[in-house]
């Protein structure tokens, strides 16, 4: 893996959920290459959302100074900053492509750091947004 790709809050959430399964070793393996690359990029709003879910929704939740710990080994990772431009340019796609305001704040930000590959289970695998592809690394055959 060689190309810069950007990473929804869902894959790292399952890469540190040891009880998700399956999950948990597909998002592991896709981290650690992007590590092993250095080509992962995420965004504020990832980082943010991976806190509070790995606290509180993860089947064997992290405890506050690993889940602290973590976040500061991703912020060694390119990090989009949402600020205003990223707001409004989520919601042309929100409009666009009829995708909750989350998931646009997700593909502006992929857009904006001009990745071609978004990696999220929560967005329609295979869809092109403003050419920015989503892979649910999950889906069958992948």
């Amino acid at each position: 893996m060689s190309a810069r790709a950007f990473v929804d809050s869902n894959i790292l959430i399952y890469a540190h959920d040891r009880g998700a399964g399956t999950r948990y070793s597909v998002a592991r393996e896709l981290v650690e290459s992007l590590w092993s690359g250095r080509n992962g990029v995420l965004s504020t709003q990832v980082l943010q959302e991976f806190y509070v879910n790995v606290r509180r929704k993860a089947t064997r939740p992290i405890e506050p100074a690993e889940s602290r710990r973590l976040i500061e080994d991703y912020l060694l990772w390119e990090v989009v900053v949402n600020d205003g431009s990223t707001i409004l340019g989520a919601l042309d796609i929100e409009q666009r492509f009829m995708v909750s305001f989350w998931d646009a704040m997700i593909l502006q930000a992929a857009n904006s750091a001009k990745v071609a590959t978004v990696y999220s289970e929560d967005l329609s695998h295979g869809q092109s947004y403003y050419g920015v592809k989503v892979v649910n690394p999950f889906a069958a055959g992948i």
